[in-house]
């Protein structure tokens, strides 16, 4: 029994949820969403609540697929949003139209396009990666902390906003702590 199929999803105001041959499409201000549904797993749409069913053995993909429909239903409404914060001597970022300019330290910028639905903000030095499937705002947000990870030794490169680099100790540390025993 899945605790999490058993709640109901209630659809906000100025969100159309529909269920059609195995797919689940929600329409909201911020963009239009589409889902296909496991074979064990059935939605039903009763007015503004939405209600998740399961054949025996299911649960699983029952729990899966409700919150997967709750982030859509919240993606359309508010949207998601990652924030990656780039520290280092010389390291910029620069968003325009639809793509965004990163400066990282390479003999040339790294220049990514923004897929369809997503869109980039850059401030100082966070860039905001914004969008309504929380699916491919984390993927784009992670293909973007994939260029240059921070090292652990002076914490330079990209990380997710409140994200803990573990510091290690430099060579010059090490012998320091060495030569004191």
């Amino acid at each position: 029994m899945s605790k999490i199929a058993k709640k109901v999803i209630p659809v906000p105001s100025g969100v159309a949820v529909s269920v059609s041959d195995r797919t689940v499409r929600v329409v909201g201000p911020k963009g239009e969403l589409t889902m296909g549904l496991p074979a064990q797993v059935e939605v039903l749409v009763e007015g503004n609540i939405i209600n998740t069913t399961y054949d025996e053995g299911a649960s699983h993909l029952a729990g899966l697929t409700r919150s997967t429909i709750a982030n859509m239903t919240y993606g359309v409404t508010t949207g998601w949003s990652k924030v990656l914060e780039l520290s280092g001597t010389g390291y910029r970022a620069a968003a325009t139209n639809e793509q965004l300019t990163l400066n990282l330290g390479f003999s040339h910028p790294v220049i990514m396009v923004a897929p369809g639905g997503i869109a980039f903000e850059v401030k100082e030095n966070k860039i905001t990666v914004l969008g309504a499937d929380k699916i491919l705002v984390g993927g784009v947000a992670a293909k973007i902390r994939n260029l240059r990870p921070a090292d652990p030794y002076k914490a330079k490169g990209l990380k997710y906003e409140g994200e803990v680099i573990v510091r290690k100790a430099g060579k010059a540390a090490k012998a320091a702590a060495g030569a004191t025993k």
